[in-house]
């Protein structure tokens, strides 16, 4: 090759790492694409092609080079070169206001610092060093003063630019000729649910919360497995920098750090004063359940750095900043037993019995477990000092041991082998995580098939609760659900708390729901793996009870959206003799058995929505997930779980999750709530 063929080769390879960089920073970090995913995968063959038959013009800042790197033996040691500092918290205003008034005193008479306030997105704090723009190193914050190397994991993190600046960019800047940026590296919360799923689905490890997720998928020492990982980035502030002059404030930090091409949370606000700054905060707290990411909180910061400066720091925290967290989430005490709940399926599921702790503002004495698998996991044993979080603020659970804390005294846990209710043998199906008591007549399972046949999503016979329907099983009232339609009077004005109001009202609310729709009824005699929407499916071929009842798993399987793991369920279901019993007591109570024409709309007549199948991702305004389930299968459409090339239309809302790149690749069509109520003619 020629002197001149070779320069032609190199700067057109410089302009297609320019222009993949761009894309890529518009995709990832902006998400807002400016071409298709076809001409981004273009681009990017054409570099891979060119390296590869030119290896030795080959750059480190390629984005080829995300690519994981071999395996490493352990984490390099590395030192910062200037300190990661922790944050002290306040948990109200009145300790906000104390903050301030030390941070008043430590200043000079007269000054007033502006504040910038900004989410503390709850992750893994890195540092990333580039050198004439390139990404040469980057670690874990450690203590703060030591950290771990995990230079290939995060160049596998495509929020992460791996050259600085984006070349073109609107205002291209000059490469800092050394630079330290620190940020979070976060897993989204829609990702990390999916991977979840994933992981169970495999039957491999689940984690607790998005952070323990982004944490343990960073520290891998086999890179291609944090590759497979949904990371992200916030970019946050600037440890070091050699043309430090450049910069004077946090507030223009941040700027410039989006210049150079790095994200930067969106809710970032500069206040000149501090009620204004606190106020922000407390909305921003109050409505973070809005967020595609976890944030414990956000941090108010001194915005000048010559204030910082004087301020200082103590022990390890920076005066010049707090951390503004709502009450904690989580909490520590000791978990005294382990016991076993029953479920209406049969499903043993454990959970812990604790020394009374406030967590949130509400005593929490008990929490899920999850099954078997999930205490082996984590290695919880009775008597342990566990970490207990209210998860989604409201359902505690199980996090896991504190290992340091034990006497030797605790005692390793073993599902049992009976029933706790019934004292059967428990059965664990090859390939589930989870253990069934399979006893028909089990007295915890039929007091919970009671509370759900019930509920509202099923027959909605209000005043049967969960302690309603112990008392009717306990007292020898009802043996199975369809006891209820032969309750008496007399029988119940017996029972303790029972006058003659509430009595009239109970057996009116069992007489109304004989009239509910056949889908309710379906989901409400708990057939395991049929919720709500395979209950309304399963309508839309079936017009009457005994017709589902006679199909074979094959004409089941048929179904668009019914698998052989539902199929097969079904058919156990009606095949034992005494479910079957109870479907001839329903029909001789007379609960309706068969689909009448307002239910779903007659087969004959032409749907908006006939024929096609759409798939749902992020939070839809207006909608629910299950509203806008309802809404397309009431107008003919199939709504299923996964993107495939089956997908007719991806309906998104806010955060969306990977179906939406998925969807893209695959060419699906995309609409928005507006659109799918155009879709459906109104």
């Amino acid at each position: 090759m020629t002197a001149q063929a070779e320069k032609e080769v190199a700067q057109r390879l410089a302009r297609l790492r320019d222009e993949i960089n761009y894309h890529a920073y518009r995709y990832y970090v902006l998400d807002d694409p400016v071409i298709s995913d076809a001409a981004y995968d273009a681009l990017f063959r054409e570099l891979q092609t060119l390296e590869a038959a030119h290896p030795e013009l080959v750059t480190p800042d390629s984005p080829t080079q995300r690519i994981a790197a071999a395996p490493l033996d352990r984490f390099e040691k590395v030192q910062h070169p200037i300190p990661m500092l922790s944050l002290d918290n306040a948990f109200n205003r009145d300790e906000i206001y104390a903050w301030h008034d030390r941070v008043r005193r430590l200043l000079s008479p007269g000054v007033r610092p502006a504040y910038v306030v900004e989410p503390k997105v709850d992750g893994l704090a890195v540092a990333l060093t580039y050198d004439g723009g390139s990404l040469v190193r980057g670690a874990t914050r450690g203590d703060g003063v030591v950290g771990e190397e995990i230079t290939a994991n995060l160049k596998t993190i495509k929020a992460i630019p791996l050259k600085i600046p984006l070349a073109t960019s609107p205002a291209p800047l000059s490469p800092p000729a050394r630079i330290e940026v620190r940020g979070e590296v976060f897993m989204p919360l829609v990702q990390f649910e999916e991977l979840n799923k994933r992981q169970a689905e495999r039957g491999e490890r689940t984690f607790a919360n998005p952070r323990n997720a982004a944490a343990g998928s960073v520290r891998q020492l086999d890179a291609s497995i944090t590759a497979q990982r949904p990371l992200s980035f916030y970019a946050y502030a600037v440890g070091y920098l050699e043309d430090s002059h450049l910069l004077h404030s946090q507030w223009e930090t941040l700027h410039y750090l989006r210049d150079l091409g790095f994200p930067v949370a969106p809710d970032v606000r500069r206040f000149e004063d501090l009620d204004e700054a606190i106020a922000y905060a407390e909305n921003w707290l109050a409505s973070r359940d809005r967020l595609s990411y976890q944030a414990d909180g956000v941090v108010i910061k001194v915005d000048q750095f010559a204030l910082q400066d004087e301020l200082g720091v103590v022990g390890k925290a920076p005066r010049w900043a707090i951390a503004f967290k709502l009450a904690e989430h989580e909490g520590v005490t000791r978990l005294r037993y382990i016991g076993v709940n029953v479920g209406r399926t049969g499903v043993l599921t454990p959970y812990a019995l604790l020394e009374p702790v406030q967590i949130g503002g509400v005593t929490v004495s008990q929490a899920t477990l999850h099954n078997e698998d999930y205490i082996h996991e984590r290695d919880i044993r009775a008597g342990d000092v566990v970490t207990v979080k209210r998860a989604g603020e409201v359902i505690p659970q199980v996090l896991g041991p504190i290992k340091e804390l034990r006497t030797g005294q605790e005692q390793v846990w073993q599902m049992p082998t009976h029933c706790p209710a019934c004292g059967e043998p428990v059965v664990h199906p090859a390939g589930e995580v989870a253990v069934y008591c399979v006893n028909a007549g089990c007295p915890a399972q039929l007091i919970r098939r009671v509370e759900h046949f019930a509920a509202r999503g099923a027959m909605d016979i209000q005043g049967l609760g969960e302690k309603v329907a112990a008392l009717l099983v306990n007292q020898g009232l009802v043996h199975d659900i369809a006891d209820l339609y032969y309750l008496q009077a007399e029988n119940l004005l017996e029972l303790e708390g029972f006058a003659q109001k509430r009595v009239d009202n109970l057996l009116g609310a069992i007489e109304a729901s004989k009239t509910r729709p056949l889908d309710r009824l379906i989901y409400a005699l708990g057939i395991r793996h049929v919720g709500d929407t395979v209950a309304t499916l399963l309508t839309h071929h079936y017009r009457a009870l005994d017709d589902l009842m006679a199909a074979s798993e094959g004409a089941l399987q048929n179904i668009p959206g019914l698998g052989p793991e539902i199929a097969s369920s079904i058919v156990s279901f009606f095949a034992h003799e005494t479910n079957r019993r109870v479907i001839e007591k329903l029909k001789r109570a007379g609960v309706r058995t068969q689909r009448e024409a307002r239910d779903v709309p007659a087969e004959a007549r032409e749907l908006p929505l006939a024929g096609k199948t759409f798939v749902i991702t992020g939070t839809l305004p207006g909608l629910t997930r299950q509203q806008a389930t309802e809404l397309i299968e009431r107008f003919g459409g199939r709504v299923t779980d996964s993107v495939s090339r089956n997908t007719t239309y991806l309906v998104v809302g806010e955060a969306p999750g990977s179906k939406l790149e998925k969807a893209r690749k695959l060419g699906v069509a995309i609409v928005d709530v507006d659109g799918l109520r155009k879709l459906a003619g109104f």
